[in-house]
Parts: structure tokens; sequence; C-alpha cells
């Protein structure tokens, strides 16, 4: 991790160049700057006027650095009491107000809220290997070709609705980038 005594930076946007301390917690890994960077390069650099949704948001490294971007809405779902408490208070000293900090479990949150987002951010606690889970339930809570960060121990093999569109590995992080097709319907103009 490139960051240095808890913190992280932003890389770039608004607010390139602020740091975000890090909450000490056991099993808080927050997304490395290199890999943020790819992420970002692979994601077209800016987010301007799209909905992003990092589901375990953690440290805060993804959804922040989204807004940064220009992204118009970034909503962060956290857990941990004390994590999200601590979200709120870097949210506040960024004076990011189109992030809205969620506290709760990311299951609870895809089952009873009905906004679609174009970009998400999976990076779940790696033990609790929840990823198939969570894009079984995904799709109802994406936009058309909407593009889902995924992070976790090892690749991810996506079934037929997902197209994988990057692929890399980082020490014992692997890190994919796929595009939900599930309503492309072949990429065939209206109902057929």
């Amino acid at each position: 991790m490139n960051s240095s005594k808890g913190r992280l930076r932003i890389i770039a946007g608004e607010y390139r160049g602020r740091r975000i301390a890090v909450p000490s917690k056991p099993g808080l890994r927050p997304t490395p700057d290199r890999v943020r960077e790819t992420l970002f390069n692979w994601l077209g650099q800016r987010l301007d006027g799209l909905a992003c949704l990092d589901l375990f948001a953690g440290s805060g490294a993804l959804g922040f650095e989204a807004a940064s971007r220009g992204a118009a809405r970034v909503v962060m779902v956290e857990h941990d009491r004390a994590v999200s408490a601590h979200l709120e208070r870097m949210r506040a000293l960024m004076g990011a107000r189109q992030v809205e900090i969620v506290q709760g479990d990311a299951f609870d949150y895809l089952a009873r809220r009905g906004e679609k987002f174009d970009v998400v951010f999976l990076d779940p606690p790696f033990r609790q290997n929840a990823l198939p889970a969570v894009l079984e339930r995904l799709p109802a809570r994406l936009e058309a070709l909407a593009r889902v960060y995924v992070e976790a121990a090892a690749p991810l093999e996506p079934r037929a609705a997902w197209e994988e569109l990057k692929r890399s590995r980082a020490g014992q992080v692997s890190y994919q980038l796929l595009e939900w097709r599930g309503d492309d319907q072949g990429r065939l103009p209206g109902n057929v």
C-alpha cells in the first residue's frame, strides 16, 4: 500500500493531492495508488455526470477518487459503524457533497434501494467470499453497460451477461473491470 502513516492520497481531479486518513482496522485493505491509477485509466480518467456505488467502501479510496474525478453522485456503503463515521468525517473535510455514506450491510442496501449506477466498485473482504452473491444481486441496480470493478484474491470468471474488459494483478490482489451486458439484447435496437 502506498499510504504513509495510515494515509492515502487522491491521485487526480478536484481533490488531487488530498490525503485521506485510513482507519486502523483489521482486514481493511485500501486499494493502492498504483491500482487506482490503472483502474481510472481503464475508466477513462473522468467520470463526469456518472452515478457510482462503492459497495464495500472501507477506506473510501475508490469512492473519493470517483468523486474527485467528476462523478455526479457517489454512494459509499460500509458495514462497520466506526469506519462509516470516519468516512463521514473525511467527506465533510473534503466538502464532497456528491458523496453519500450509508452505514449498513451491502446486501441489505442492494435489496432495499432502487437507484441504478453507471460504475460500481466491489472490494469486499476476501475472507467473506461475497462476490458471487453480490454479482447475482447487482444487475437490478445497474444502468445498461455499467462498468463494475472487482478486486479479489483470485480472478473472477464472469458469466455470460458480463464481459471482462480488463484484468491485472498487483501482488496478492487480482483486479478486473467488467461490463454488464445483461440488458444488451445482442446489441439489437428495441425489443426483438
